[in-house]
């Protein structure tokens, strides 16, 4: 996740103040070091109490970066359908976020670019930005320039694989060096255009997902020229590159820190046997592997190649990539059930969060997606897969030493945060993951009474005291809170005719 500039507000607004609480070399979703500091600040310092009124906290009409008719006709049929007036004005605010708020639209050679901040960092992450657009898929049809700006951004993600597959995040102008201060001293083969250069796996999954959704629910190949189409064999590539058969390939990323999370071991991270496995440097958390095998990622990675599979026939006709693909996902998949499970003490049999190939193994799971949580939500795994089941039981527990259960909430968090930080997208994830109406609606019921006044989803809050919070404007988190209740509205209205 990259250090940030975070900024902090005591407002409601989604946007960030012009002057920071404190300016501090931060985590992109976090403070460590200051954060404990910031924590344990004074109420007034983070939130106010929600408005009696429910006031919008949206910016006006005319300050908003993107506006979709669609996507107002769908805030209005679904909050139609909410009774609890604190949840309906919860789901006005956060469903829009991303449009609102994150969204610069362009044009390159003649055709539509997007650019897609993740909220209070100026910078593309291909991870986030492709996460913040799919809650509005479903709306394209209804919206030409809704799917316009899909097209914008999945070619804009293409170029950004052409600059550097091994990048996670990217400047606006891509002959721009990185912005981000806490990237510019990094011993790694920095690039014009690259914001910063950790790479994971997922990043590329994230590409190749959201051009797969978009094309499988509009029928539309417009943006699917040869760019993207180099850009995709260079995702495979990178892909069979980090399965390290012949050596380490050409990555290497150390940087000053004194969190251990910032850096990897010798520039690639520890010794690893080479069974199939993708290795990656770091995980959606942006913080470093323990072991280079991240299971949650691989998983991804099988399901996102079956997907550019899928779609390169009929639309790049491109049988040998499609091939390709497809006997690379085949044998990550192989090696991750024959390396990336085991056993827990008590004796169940879960998928492990990371290994090394040598029969080490990391259990815990990470607020982050992909999560071991998030493997069904991501289509990674079925969601009665048995293995699956019996893993996100566990980590939704003490089995994990990364969730956290206290007087305000329970959810997972990560060592991005640290020891007692649950992170609203942990709650949501579960509950797009479940068919249990006292799951959904307990996930409900918590986000609606954590957002601490704001109206908006946070990084990560305390799990005692959610006015207590880190980043008030975290566009992801926002979008994927409005991704579960437009769910909920289609599959379970029952649940949103009751208060919470």
């Amino acid at each position: 996740m990259g250090m940030a500039q975070t900024k902090y507000s005591t407002s409601a607004s989604n946007k960030a103040t012009t002057a920071p609480v404190q300016s501090l070399a931060l985590h992109r979703r976090s403070f460590l070091a200051a954060g404990a500091a910031m924590l344990l600040a004074p109420r007034g310092a983070w939130a106010q109490e929600a408005p009696k009124m429910f006031s919008s906290n949206r910016p006006p009409l005319a300050e908003r970066k993107f506006v979709s008719k669609a996507v107002e006709r769908e805030i209005d049929r679904v909050s139609a359908l909410i009774k609890d007036p604190e949840l309906a004005w919860l789901f006005q605010n956060c469903f829009p976020n991303t449009l609102d708020t994150t969204v610069y639209m362009g044009q390159v050679g003649g055709k539509t670019d997007a650019f897609v901040i993740t909220g209070d960092i100026p910078c593309l992450w291909l991870r986030d930005s492709a996460a913040q657009l799919r809650p509005y898929l479903h709306l394209t049809r209804e919206d030409p320039q809704l799917a316009e700006l899909f097209r914008g951004l999945i070619r804009r993600h293409a170029r950004c694989v052409l600059i550097d597959p091994y990048a996670n995040a990217f400047m606006r102008d891509p002959g721009a060096l990185t912005s981000l201060s806490w990237s510019k001293g990094d011993r790694t083969e920095m690039k014009p255009g690259v914001a910063e250069r950790k790479w994971e796996v997922d990043s590329l999954c994230y590409v190749l997902r959201l051009a797969h959704d978009y094309w499988e629910f509009t029928g539309d190949t417009e943006p699917f020229d040869a760019t993207w189409a180099a850009a995709a064999k260079m995702i495979v590539a990178t892909f069979k590159e980090q399965q390290r058969v012949s050596g380490p390939g050409p990555y290497r990323f150390q940087r000053r820190s004194d969190q251990p999370t910032e850096t990897t071991l010798a520039g690639i991270g520890v010794p690893t046997r080479k069974t199939g496995l993708i290795h990656s440097a770091f995980r959606p958390s942006d913080d470093a592997c323990t072991f280079p095998c991240n299971i949650p990622g691989n998983l991804f990675a099988v399901a996102t190649l079956r997907d550019l599979a899928e779609m390169v026939g009929p639309v790049l006709h491109d049988a040998a990539l499609a091939a390709e693909a497809l006997t690379l996902a085949d044998e990550v998949e192989r090696a991750v059930y024959k390396h990336g499970t085991m056993r827990l003490p008590d004796g169940r049999q879960v998928f492990a969060y990371e290994t090394d190939g040598y029969g080490n193994h990391l259990f815990m799971d990470d607020a982050n997606v992909p999560s071991l949580l998030g493997l069904a939500y991501l289509r990674a795994v079925p969601a009665d897969n048995a293995l699956y089941q019996t893993t996100a039981q566990a980590v939704w527990s003490e089995a994990n030493p990364w969730f956290f259960s206290g007087r305000a909430a329970e959810g997972i968090g990560g060592p991005h945060i640290g020891e007692g930080q649950v992170w609203p997208m942990s709650i949501t994830i579960r509950a797009l993951s479940s068919s249990d109406d006292a799951v959904i609606a307990g996930a409900l019921k918590t986000l609606r009474n954590t957002h601490a006044g704001t109206g908006f989803m946070h990084e990560a809050f305390d799990k005692d005291d959610p006015k207590k919070f880190t980043r008030h404007w975290f566009a992801w988190a926002n979008g994927l809170f409005g991704e579960l209740v437009v769910k909920v509205a289609r599959e379970r209205p029952h649940l949103l005719a009751v208060d919470y």
